[in-house]
């Protein structure tokens, strides 16, 4: 199950910032018993310090059975974070402010995963 990144993870995405638009696919399974409302928490909690770095959510909602895929519903939500640049993005999640409600989306989650992809026109 992966909830936070390593020390490896972070400094790979850091290495990469080009200062481009980055859009941050999170892919969220929560426990069963009382995880989505933590994270409700976590993302109230998380939109001022989001609004400060120039980040939006640009897409969320509920995740169904795979078309292509595992039979089994693998994730309860998935979501769409653009933010300016990997910098902002790190300096978002660096701030104490921030860290300081970080325990909501921790206590929520079962398994997630935090995808960076930058913007491409299918086909071009």
């Amino acid at each position: 199950m992966h909830i936070d990144p390593t020390g490896e993870q972070v400094s790979a995405f850091a290495e990469r910032d080009d200062d481009m638009p980055v859009f941050m696919l999170n892919l969220l399974r929560f426990k069963p018993d009382g995880g989505a409302e933590s994270y409700a928490t976590y993302a109230a909690a998380t939109a001022p310090h989001l609004r400060r770095v120039g980040g939006e959510i640009v897409w969320s909602g509920a995740c169904d059975t795979a078309l292509i895929g595992p039979g089994e519903p693998e994730w309860d939500v998935a979501a769409v974070v653009r933010y300016p640049s990997r910098a902002r993005f790190l300096e978002m999640v660096g701030d104490p402010e921030y860290q300081a409600i970080t325990h909501h989306r921790t206590g929520a989650l079962v398994d997630s995963r935090l995808i960076p992809c930058a913007g491409t026109v299918l086909g071009a």
